[in-house]
């Protein structure tokens, strides 16, 4: 197949390209349906790509992939399992697609969550139901019960 590529997205604004030679794809039998060519065809793949060593990223994106993937690599390399479809050419395309989109979402820079206070409406709205809320429950109240 052809150079895998990665749309551009925060952390990678002209996308990135990964070469097909350091793209490892291999083939086996898929469970699942398939009718008579289930125990014939190699329909699953498994496509992986060593992160430590591919040139497609650069170092600072490297440190933030590994680090963010550490808990789905073995060594440095990043592992993609694709069975869901009949034919190995679906399924060689869902894999690329599963890589393609990780890899995407790991090169991004975490965002810095900024607290704010809740806005004059919000906390007169909060307050109003709380006071609506008040007077139903008080309306169900025994008649003699007074506090």
């Amino acid at each position: 197949m052809d150079d895998l590529r990665v749309p551009p997205g925060p952390g990678a604004p002209r996308g990135l390209t990964i070469p097909a030679s350091e793209l490892i794809e291999q083939f086996s039998r898929s469970s699942g349906p398939g009718g008579q060519g289930v125990n014939t065809a190699d329909s699953r793949v498994q496509l992986s790509l060593d992160l430590g060593t591919t040139t497609a990223l650069s170092e600072v994106q490297r440190a933030r992939v590994l680090e963010r993937l550490a808990s789905r690599l073995v060594g440095a390399v990043i592992m993609i399992s694709a069975a869901e479809h009949r034919s190995q050419r679906q399924n060689r395309v869902a894999a690329r697609e599963r890589l393609a989109a990780l890899l995407r979402d790991a090169v991004a820079p975490t965002t810095i969550r900024r607290p704010t206070r809740p806005t004059k409406g919000s906390r007169r709205r909060r307050l109003t139901e709380k006071h609506r809320r008040s007077e139903t429950k008080s309306g169900r109240r025994r008649p003699g019960d007074q506090d």
